[in-house]
């Protein structure tokens, strides 16, 4: 059974940072891949950054690149989302999603809120 954790949001105001931590555990090998999303109240849930621990591949949504990096920790299922020039739009409910032989797994997901 994949359990997905996340961590790490919080209040902050426009222009400051923040570091999202998603940790996965009960996967098997090293098939995988973790994505953020996040969710605004009357928004649809949209992708912000994947990491595929499978190929190699990083990519991030337009909204964020240049904002926000996604990195692993060393070895232990792990990824960070540091979120560096955060804005008022950025607000909203942030989830990992873990993504391994067909089967998606998600987070309870983080409240990340951006003030003016």
């Amino acid at each position: 059974q994949v359990h997905v954790v996340e961590s790490g949001g919080g209040l902050v105001h426009s222009g400051g940072s923040l570091r999202l931590s998603c940790a996965a555990s009960g996967l098997v090998d090293n098939q995988y891949d973790m994505s953020w999303y996040r969710q605004a109240p009357g928004n649809e849930r949209e992708l912000v950054a994947t990491i595929s621990i499978r190929t190699g591949y990083l990519g991030y949504s337009n909204s964020v690149k240049g904002r926000f990096t996604l990195s692993r920790g060393n070895g232990n299922n792990t990824v960070y989302l540091q979120m560096n020039a955060l804005k008022p739009e950025d607000t909203a409910v942030y989830y990992c999603k873990v993504s391994t032989w067909g089967r998606d797994h998600w987070g309870q997901g983080t409240q990340v809120t951006v003030s003016t």
